[in-house]
């Protein structure tokens, strides 16, 4: 896969010191990934690089939001997200990426990709349980939604009628009684 242009952090020729990079991510970026779970995406992403003399310090925090399809539902709606991560980039004989927030490159490197850690930062973001908002506070009006009333068992309202009860059950329930 070809590297994003944008992505990519050439920090050998940055001072010491903290750096700041801004990215809009649209939903050509998923495409790019061949990421089909969102409808459209409005995120930004914001990365503070900290050159140190032997090391980089990243921070990324992203916010703004993904239109996905609810999971009761399937309606689409905007599901905002936020999310941070730290990452810290070493130096060393050979690039190992085995850690979660530590990444080692080979001496001699003088650019770093950042888009892995971008598109894992931003689909991590989104809830596994993916319910619209119209569904929990009951302002949605959807088909599926009548569809799942009309099927779900009712209730009886004669209360009654007595249920027939193994009398076994009974003597259980004196058990419960008695210990008080």
């Amino acid at each position: 896969m070809k590297p994003l242009k944008e992505f990519v952090i050439q920090f050998v020729g940055l001072k010491l010191g903290k750096h700041h990079f801004d990215y809009k991510i649209e939903q050509t970026f998923f495409d790019f990934f061949e990421y089909k779970e969102f409808n459209n995406t409005s995120v930004n992403v914001d990365v503070e690089l900290e050159k140190k003399s032997t090391l980089l310090e990243l921070h990324f925090k992203t916010s703004g939001f993904v239109n996905i399809n609810c999971d009761l539902t399937n309606e689409p709606y905007n599901q905002t997200i936020e999310n941070e991560f730290d990452l810290v980039v070493k130096f060393g004989d050979e690039y190992n990426d085995e850690y979660e927030d530590i990444l080692i490159v080979p001496h001699g490197t003088y650019e770093i990709n950042i888009q892995q850690y971008v598109y894992e930062l931003i689909v991590l973001a989104v809830p596994i349980k993916r319910v619209h908002p119209g569904v929990k506070d009951g302002t949605l009006n959807s088909e599926i939604l009548d569809k799942l009333e009309e099927l779900s068992p009712k209730l009886s309202k004669n209360k009654d009628k007595k249920e027939d009860i193994d009398p076994r059950w009974n003597t259980l329930k004196k058990l419960l009684t008695d210990n008080k």
